[in-house]
């Protein structure tokens, strides 16, 4: 009898398994999270294996929990509400929901109807057949306004690819597609889900990151979360993401090397004025390049120590990797609320 169940229970478990999770961040989207889901629920329709949609309301302070919840008991559906305790931004709601993706393909998009759902089944079609780990959407008619949106965007994803290597037309569109064996493997921190092209091509070959146009859609509800504002945040943030790419492992390669050499620019002032001073007799007490040699030394013994203690804590961290950027307040679904 348990050798014909086994089979039976593994057959089961097999056609059950999810192919697909459609990971969606909304934050203050009360009038786009029903047509959202509707959208979503219509394009995936044909869809031929099983797949789920995972809403993460980022801390939101208007309806979109209530709205979004009033969709949990379509009969059609398997969805899955994650409730974060407060606004942790787009990047942590992000990291939230594909940390509870159980689909084999993570699929992700925004919550204010830009995105169209339709393209997401050809762009789950081309990962495979371009034998691919992610798949970036290409907004090539952008329904945005020029100076605001299109002229920042345009320069940004110039800089990001010519700084991190990874040549996409379109950093900032939401509409990914990835295989979850390997988006699991990159953390997601701070305000760096527009560098996750670069996060992954840590992980895997450049060659298998591609980009596929697609539709881009005029906001009908609310405002835009962006502005100009963004554009120093987005250099700021592309720094960081050159250091990680280069230095996460070895930081203090990165202080080490600047202190090295700083302390031999250093050493060698120090070494003219010791022959000036001892062998020459000319008076140096007075002379900048005196207190430049010493600002010198001074600065690489910070930067080398600082490399040692950075080394410390990448150690520590790649100890303890199991920290969060986000708190969950509690997940909803069919079965009702749960923590």
């Amino acid at each position: 009898m348990n050798h014909i169940e086994e089979p039976v229970t593994a057959l089961a478990d097999k056609i059950e398994a999810i192919e697909l999770s459609v990971v969606v961040p909304v934050f203050n989207e009360e009038d786009s999270v029903g047509p959202l889901v509707t959208r979503i629920r219509d394009a995936l329709a044909g869809f031929s294996q099983p797949w789920e949609l995972i809403l993460v309301d980022d801390g939101s302070t208007d309806g979109t929990l209530a709205n979004a919840r009033a969709e949990l008991f379509r009969p059609d559906l398997r969805l899955k509400i994650i409730e974060l305790q407060k606004n942790f931004g787009q990047t942590a709601a992000m990291q939230a929901g594909i940390d509870a993706a159980s689909g084999r393909l993570i699929a992700t998009l925004d919550g204010d109807l830009q995105n169209d759902p339709n393209d997401i089944p050809r762009m789950v079609a081309a990962i495979e057949e371009r034998q691919l780990d992610l798949l970036v959407g290409w907004r090539q008619n952008r329904r945005d306004g020029l100076l605001l949106r299109k002229i920042p965007s345009w320069c940004a994803n110039r800089l990001i690819g010519k700084i991190t290597g990874v040549r996409l037309h379109d950093y900032g569109c939401s509409l990914k597609v990835y295989r979850a064996s390997i988006i699991k493997q990159v953390k997601l921190m701070g305000e760096m889900h527009r560098f996750i092209p670069a996060w992954v091509a840590g992980v895997v070959p450049s060659s298998r990151i591609g980009e596929m146009p697609v539709t881009h859609h005029a906001r009908h509800f609310g405002t835009s979360k962006y502005g100009l504002s963004r554009m120093f945040r987005v250099i700021l943030d592309l720094l960081a993401v050159l250091f990680f790419m280069r230095y996460k492992a070895r930081p203090g390669h990165f202080f080490g090397s600047i202190g090295l050499a700083t302390g031999g620019l250093s050493a060698l002032i120090l070494f003219y004025l010791a022959i000036d001073k001892f062998i020459l007799g000319n008076d140096i007490g007075t002379r900048p390049m005196l207190v430049v040699g010493v600002m010198l030394f001074l600065s690489s013994v910070q930067l080398i120590t600082t490399g040692i203690l950075s080394e410390m804590m990448a150690r520590a961290y790649f100890r303890d990797d199991e920290t969060t950027s986000y708190i969950v307040r509690q997940v909803f679904d069919k079965g009702g609320p749960h923590a």
